[in-house]
């Protein structure tokens, strides 16, 4: 069993099947987690931090539990300081994960599956069909992989990035492995990042938000992108099954934290969805929610039919929300010509054959 995979309860039953002191759960996640210490590496080059540990303790961690993590293959940085990481597991295969700076603290975008099966025409990764689900200790691994090179990179320790569900495939359509890890990103004794620090991006997999109330209190975000059911179709096949209507009010049942907002994604599109009429029907769906927009100029990747608008027009776009009272931002484009933009992840042949490059953040 991947030790990453596991809640600290589920430790402390293992310690107590095995004739362990419960209280040794919270001391093996600080060490694991907040002093990053690999167990089979420290049992096999006597760490000072585990002097004072049970040996036979650690040796049954050693024999029970995998700590292996997953492995980064190559690594691109953009003029914007931003890195993509081709991030491959045990079995061979890979997905891409993003690590994106701001002002002061960056944000790891991570996947959810090999792949995806939603099949949205704007997303690079969506031409890939789906492979598989991440397992709760890849999601994990991939996190910890990411925040250890960034440290590496820097040469320092860093704040805890923040968490972004929103790289290749569908959270909710991986429910069961993605609330899972998502409590162990929690753990208090582990990662422990907050609720706020963690944003789901869902392309409205009904039978997901549905369930969404058994999810910690995180952030959710919807890939909205049309408000006109025709257009919604053609870029969210999904939308056919589960029209935004349905989704909406599923979303607006959720219990949210004091000044939670649900953060609507759109995808400004030229010539497609960028114009007054869009914007229009936009406001009137949206008007009686609780929701931000965060509108998101199109990121072009190759065989797509799709152009990115003029910035003024996304400009234009963000005020016919703002008179109308509808909060409204622009996201930034960050690592677009390494294909590391909303969209663009696909785990293809030139990565596989790039070498790894040295980055500086």
């Amino acid at each position: 069993m991947n030790f990453y995979g596991l809640k600290q309860n589920e430790l402390e039953e293992w310690l107590k099947n095995h004739n362990f002191p419960l209280a040794h759960a919270r001391t093996i996640f600080q060490l694991v987690y907040k002093e990053k210490i690999n167990f089979i590496h420290s049992l096999n080059h006597s760490d000072a931090l585990l002097t004072n540990f049970p040996t036979q303790l650690l040796k049954k961690l050693a024999v029970d539990f995998d700590f292996t993590l997953p492995k980064i293959k190559t690594a691109h940085q953009s003029q914007d300081q931003t890195i993509k990481l081709l991030i491959e597991f045990s079995d061979g295969k890979s997905v891409e994960t993003v690590l994106i700076p701001f002002h002061h603290k960056h944000t790891i975008c991570l996947s959810t599956q090999v792949g995806c099966a939603m099949n949205c025409s704007f997303c690079y990764t969506g031409t890939q069909g789906l492979t598989r689900n991440l397992a709760p200790h890849e999601i994990i691994g991939l996190y910890l992989v990411t925040y250890k090179y960034f440290e590496e990179v820097t040469g320092k320790k860093q704040v805890k990035p923040n968490i972004v569900y929103m790289g290749q495939g569908e959270p909710l359509h991986n429910f069961d492995n993605v609330k899972k890890a998502t409590e162990i990103f929690l753990e208090t004794y582990g990662i422990e990042l907050g609720p706020r620090n963690i944003t789901l991006s869902t392309a409205g997999y009904l039978p997901g938000l549905e369930k969404f109330t058994e999810f910690p209190r995180i952030n959710i975000a919807l890939s909205l992108h049309s408000a006109i059911d025709e257009k919604r179709n053609a870029l969210i096949p999904l939308n056919q099954k589960y029209p935004l209507t349905t989704i909406l009010t599923a979303l607006s049942k959720l219990p949210r934290l004091k000044r939670q907002y649900i953060m609507c994604e759109y995808l400004l599109i030229k010539d497609f969805n960028d114009s007054f009429a869009d914007a229009e029907v936009l406001i009137e769906t949206i008007k009686d929610l609780p929701v931000i927009i965060n509108l998101i100029p199109f990121n072009p990747f190759p065989g797509s039919v799709y152009q990115r608008p003029e910035k003024s027009r996304v400009d234009e776009f963000k005020s016919w929300l703002e008179v109308k009272k509808i909060p409204a931002m622009i996201r930034t484009t960050k690592g677009d010509e390494i294909l590391a933009a909303c969209g663009q992840l696909y785990v293809d042949e030139l990565n596989k054959k790039a070498k790894k490059v040295p980055t500086q953040i």
